[in-house]
């Protein structure tokens, strides 16, 4: 079985959105079909067909999530160290082209979130990062053309 490396608030949220599945989203659509059942003819009941695709969403989801937490390798990044990126690691880094600063954390696949400055391990600049040191240049593959940035920091934590 594959194991998903993820930091543990990570692991915390995939958590809090199974247990709002089961506990909210199941309940309240179960009733939505009970409702839409009673109002007769299911071949013709587009809230019955509505409420029937929203379950299968639900019931997919939550199988998908029972998986990935049942696979998890929680990492706790304040208990790592050193001088080169690896999982875990809030890198700050000086875009060469634009001169524009961005700071990004590396994590799992599943708990990536751009807009919160969470980069996936698998993305390119992740894997463009890992091993590199403060002071390295890194050229990443983008649709415009290469990018390259310098690696400003590293920390842990």
């Amino acid at each position: 079985m594959q194991k998903f490396p993820m930091t543990a608030s990570g692991v915390q949220r995939l958590e809090e959105e199974l247990r709002q599945l089961k506990s909210v989203e199941r309940p309240a659509i179960i009733a939505a079909i009970a409702e839409a059942r009673s109002h007769g003819d299911l071949s013709e009941n587009a809230e019955y067909h509505a409420a029937r695709e929203r379950q299968s969403f639900i019931e997919g989801r939550i199988a998908e999530l029972e998986e990935v937490i049942g696979a998890v390798e929680v990492i706790d990044p304040s208990q790592l160290s050193g001088d080169t990126i690896k999982f875990g690691a809030h890198v700050d880094l000086l875009d060469e082209e634009t001169e524009q600063e961005a700071s990004y954390q590396i994590v799992g696949v599943h708990e990536a979130d751009i807009k919160a400055a969470k980069l996936s391990i698998s993305s390119p600049l992740a894997k463009s990062l890992i091993g590199k040191k403060k002071g390295d240049t890194v050229s990443v593959p983008a649709p415009g053309g290469d990018r390259s940035y310098e690696i400003l920091g590293i920390r842990y934590g």
